[in-house]
């Protein structure tokens, strides 16, 4: 299935909550690609928002992955990528035992380790598309 829209950044909100709507039976590890400031962390902090994150969501550019906590006490992992060299760094921070889960996993920089997304999950692809505007392209498992 698929989702593709223009978004301006006052939308995240609700761009976010009909993600959210429409994810709802989808796989738990979500892919963000795009250009640095396509504005991928800034809908991950909204998606969090929605999510009941109460916790400030941050790039985890640093640490690879920072754990939050919705208000039902589901766990949320958020991993940047970016860093890496190569997929076996990814392994090496037990990446896999956090895909496996079964919880929500959104990653950032997926390209980094594309080796590791033979496991079902939604791919969303963001782009610039002028200085307020976004365009974001989302694809799932039916």
């Amino acid at each position: 299935m698929m989702l593709e829209k223009n978004y301006s950044l006052l939308e995240i909100p609700s761009l976010a909550k009909e993600i959210l709507r429409v994810l709802e039976n989808s796989p738990s590890v979500w892919l963000f690609s795009g250009e640095m400031g396509a504005g991928k962390t800034s809908l991950i902090k909204e998606l969090g928002k929605q999510m009941g994150i109460r916790q400030s969501v941050q790039s985890p550019t640093f640490s690879l992955v920072n754990s939050y906590q919705t208000e039902e006490g589901k766990p949320v992992y958020h991993f940047d990528l970016y860093r890496l060299k190569n997929t076996a760094e990814a392994i090496d921070i037990g990446i896999e035992e956090y895909l496996d889960s079964g919880h929500l996993c959104l990653i950032e920089w997926p390209e980094q380790a594309e080796e590791l997304w033979n496991i079902p999950h939604v791919r969303f692809q963001m782009a610039h598309v002028n200085e307020n505007t976004r365009k974001l392209t989302c694809h799932w498992p039916s």
